[in-house]
């Protein structure tokens, strides 16, 4: 309680002596003299009795109520303060009201800060009571306020200048606070920092144990130093609008919060930032870089040893997989070779990683949980994993098998276990996804070692039937790649509209069906044409009648 009504005093009381007698002057309405409008002064006179009143109900407030008066008076604060703003860019500049105006703002700052200063002194005293990180938390934001109104006095002196004021001794006067306090910041950051980093060591360490009063110290360490880091940015800036050379400032505020801005790309600090980086990494090479050298190469060592190992693996299992009375597929053995490999040489990654201190507990399980996340994203991909082990295991096909799937018929040229690759018979190169495949009716053309060639040839009605069947056994009977067995089949089969119809059934292999077809049916029209026989085609009588009126 005694830290807020600190807060607030330290805040707001400087802005009662506003309404005292001797600084109202300069805004008084009756003031005829002046070139500022009745309007503006009255309008700023409303504003201070404004904040007045939200102070006496701050007296009275309690809650969420009191942190809306606190807002009101912060906010009527800032408008007063973008008033005197707007009349410095009035022209003419109406020096005689102003600079007893911002003379008062300038009172109102320096007795914030002895106010702060009073607040952080209070806050010191209360050291070592078991709260130490709250309480230093606080001092903290405190001394952030302390900056943000050192920002706001050295804008104020630059408007008392602006009215003709003289602010020399008054600037050499807060340059000399700034330097040493910025002194005193950089050294703050850097120590918290340490105890940062000091922290989250303890925390790692103890992994799973860790305690929630661990991390609450790393969480009281962090914003203390983004507070006592917003301290120091806001110092650098004032120290160069006061020309002060901030390089090493910068390079500190830099090596804590690791932002690139603009004043980081200076010569002085990027010089500077790049040495000390440099020193750091000699220092490294000399004492880890023997040890970081030998566990590398170790690392290489043991990845090359799993590549021979893996090559290795797939040529035994490769010979194994192939042994003929396995009797598994083509598909199936190079599923088997490939993935012993791959296995082998995973199992050389791990234990390399391990070699360069990766514990592999944590490795393995969030692999474990990025596969269920992958899993959900990838359905489609899975289902069709799942149809090609389907594929591997029933073995409808194998690579060379000529099939008829998905609506496409080729020769299968290779498979994975997410697609199926088939070269059509015109050699185009389809990639299908198995699910594709599994879920739709699979016709193996070629796994049978004979197929039957289905033929139909029709004569004329007028044509001997004894000598056309005749003529056409002696042509399937003299063809070399019909097979003897099963007997080709030649029967009359149809007695058509325009033609008598033939069956002629041959069998050949699957790999010869096309030739065996295409050499029938020229023999059989060059020899019906020798011999005089007619291939009919259909015809139609069309009769026209004439009718007489």
């Amino acid at each position: 309680m005694h830290r807020y009504l600190a807060l607030v005093f330290a805040l707001f009381i400087p802005l009662l002596s506003l309404s005292s007698p001797t600084q109202a002057e300069p805004v008084a309405v009756t003031d005829n003299t002046s070139t500022t409008p009745v309007a503006v002064k009255a309008e700023l006179a409303m504003l201070q009795q404004a904040i007045d009143t939200d102070i006496h109900k701050l007296k009275h407030a309690k809650g969420e109520l009191k942190t809306i008066v606190e807002y009101r008076i912060q906010n009527k604060t800032l408008q007063l303060r973008n008033k005197i703003k707007d009349l410095l860019e009035a022209t003419p500049i109406d020096s005689a009201f102003l600079q007893p105006l911002i003379q008062g703002q300038l009172n109102y700052i320096q007795q914030i800060d002895s106010y702060i200063d009073d607040n952080i002194d209070k806050l010191e005293q209360q050291l070592g009571s078991g709260k130490d990180d709250a309480i230093l938390l606080d001092i903290a934001k405190r001394e952030l306020d302390k900056d943000t109104y050192y920002k706001q006095q050295l804008e104020t002196l630059n408007w008392l200048e602006q009215v003709g004021q003289d602010i020399s001794e008054a600037q050499k006067s807060l340059l000399q606070i700034l330097i040493a306090r910025a002194d005193m910041l950089e050294s703050l950051v850097t120590y918290t920092q340490q105890q940062l980093q000091a922290a989250v060591d303890t925390a790692t360490s103890a992994g799973k144990d860790v305690t929630s009063a661990q991390t609450s110290h790393v969480m009281m360490l962090k914003e203390r130093l983004a507070q006592n880091s917003q301290s120091l940015n806001i110092d650098i800036n004032l120290l160069d609008a006061l020309g002060q050379d901030t390089a090493a400032l910068k390079k500190t505020l830099f090596s804590v919060s690791g932002d690139i801005t603009q004043d980081v790309l200076s010569f002085d600090v990027a010089s500077s930032l790049i040495e000390q980086w440099l020193n750091t990494a000699q220092e490294q090479a000399i004492n880890h870089g023997p040890t970081v050298v030998f566990k590398l190469f170790v690392f290489c060592l043991i990845l090359f040893i799993a590549g021979l190992a893996g090559k290795l693996a797939k040529q035994i299992v490769k010979n194994t997989v192939s042994n003929s009375k396995l009797n598994l597929s083509k598909l199936l053995q190079d599923f088997f070779t490939s993935l012993s490999g791959k296995a082998v040489f995973t199992i050389g990654l791990l234990i390399a990683l391990s070699q360069l201190g990766i514990e592999l507990g944590p490795l393995l399980a969030g692999f474990g949980i990025a596969g269920v996340i992958i899993g959900f994203a990838l359905q489609d991909t899975l289902s069709n994993f799942a149809s090609g082990m389907m594929i591997l295991i029933y073995r409808p096909y194998d690579v060379g098998d000529l099939i008829n799937a998905a609506g496409v018929t080729g020769r299968v040229s290779h498979m994975s276990l997410v697609s199926t690759t088939i070269k059509t018979m015109d050699n185009q190169r389809l990639i299908i996804p198995n699910n594709k495949i599994w879920g739709d009716t699979i016709n193996n053309i070629t796994v049978e070692h004979q197929r039957r060639v289905d033929m139909t040839f029709g004569i004329g009605y007028s044509d001997n039937i004894e000598h056309a069947e005749a003529i056409l056994k002696s042509i399937v009977e003299a063809h070399p790649k019909v097979q003897p067995l099963p007997e080709p089949t030649i029967k009359l089969h149809l007695l058509g509209e325009s033609s008598v119809d033939f069956i002629v059934r041959p069998w050949a292999k699957p790999e010869d069906y096309w030739e065996v077809y295409w050499d029938i049916t020229r023999e059989v029209k060059m020899r019906f044409d020798a011999e005089g026989i007619s291939i009919p085609f259909p015809q139609r009588d069309v009769h026209i009648y004439q009718t007489t009126k």
